[in-house]
């Protein structure tokens, strides 16, 4: 069983990115399995708190679903034309943890749902630099821009657009596949 980690970016309770993490989780392929997670809890980054109370609580059990997983997908939103504070400070919490290997060598993908016309290419390239700093390894066999989403997400949250939930099966399968092999 490969198990992966797809964390939203995204706080909204009808968040486009946590649909399509949830998509992404239906859809896996057999032998997968997808935990969807979001940020809800965690603190702005405070150097101060830390030093006082140690690590938050909401930070301390996503590192534990994380340590869990054998790959990450970062399902980021795109907020103007770049990455998501919320996120960014989610990962700055995380990369404090002291767990070395929770992004070194732990297999990584991105990708995101937007109304814009572009998806979250913009969001997602600015990660790439973070990413390589934390010394994780990003999936390069495609990204998945889910442009447009509004009209392809409804308000249940359900992603029912055949081309669209081809695209994330294949993407899915992909990663999982990347993240097999990086454990080998």
């Amino acid at each position: 069983m490969t198990r992966l980690l797809a964390l939203s970016g995204s706080l909204r309770a009808v968040s486009l990115n946590t649909a399509l993490a949830r998509a992404a989780q239906q859809l896996a392929p057999e032998g997968v399995e997808i935990d969807v997670a979001t940020l809800h809890g965690v603190p702005l980054y405070d150097g101060d708190l830390e030093a006082a109370e140690g690590m938050p609580a909401a930070v301390l059990a996503l590192q534990a679903r994380i340590l869990a997983a054998d790959g990450l997908l970062l399902v980021t939103p795109e907020y103007n034309n770049g990455v998501p504070g919320v996120f960014k400070n989610g990962i700055d919490w995380l990369s404090r943890t002291g767990e070395k290997t929770l992004f070194a060598g732990r297999p990584t993908a991105l990708m995101g749902a937007s109304p814009g016309g572009f998806g979250t290419l913009l969001s997602q390239t600015a990660w790439l630099a973070t990413l390589k700093s934390l010394g994780a390894p990003v999936y390069s066999g495609g990204r998945l821009l889910l442009s447009r989403a509004h009209t392809l997400i409804d308000a249940e949250g359900q992603l029912g657009d055949p081309a669209a939930r081809s695209q994330v099966a294949e993407f899915v399968a992909g990663f999982a596949d990347f993240t097999r092999r990086s454990a080998g």
